[in-house]
């Protein structure tokens, strides 16, 4: 299931995303800082596309929970590698304004999970209202 039900938004991006040793070596590359830049800017752009065509304007207004299932074609990037892409996913959220911000205030806490599927690598995000069965989400549009 991919999109929103009740107080909780599904958001699926397929393939791999950048990990914090392809990150660190493009800011250590030739041009350094720019590239990595340059990474980050397209990456969000992808998961920007993502969020925009699964959640469809969702809006969370109150703190969050935020469940990564990060889905490799293998085992040989290291947890840790894999997870620091969660700066991308969390920033690209702010921007599309699904979250007002990524701070303390709006993201209670965080998950990781990992798995292996060779055919499908992806990331799975599930991001749920904290404040326990009040509405803190809204649509675009919509009151």
């Amino acid at each position: 299931m991919k999109g929103c039900e009740d107080l909780r938004c599904i958001l699926t991006i397929p393939g791999l995303l950048p990990g914090l040793n392809e990150y660190i070596e493009a800011e250590r590359g030739k041009k350094g800082m720019y590239k990595a830049a340059s990474m980050k800017k397209q990456t969000e752009h992808i998961i920007g596309f993502m969020i925009k065509s699964q959640l469809h304007g969702v809006r969370f207004t109150g703190p969050v929970v935020i469940h990564y299932t990060w889905i490799e074609p293998n085992k040989r990037r290291d947890k840790d590698n894999i997870a620091f892409a969660k700066k991308f996913i969390q920033d690209s959220l702010v921007q599309m304004g699904v979250l007002e911000n990524d701070g303390w205030k709006h993201i209670e806490y965080f998950t990781d999970s990992f798995a292996v599927d060779p055919e499908n690598p992806r990331v799975e995000v599930v991001i749920e209202d904290y404040e326990g069965g009040k509405p803190s989400y809204e649509r675009k549009g919509k009151n």
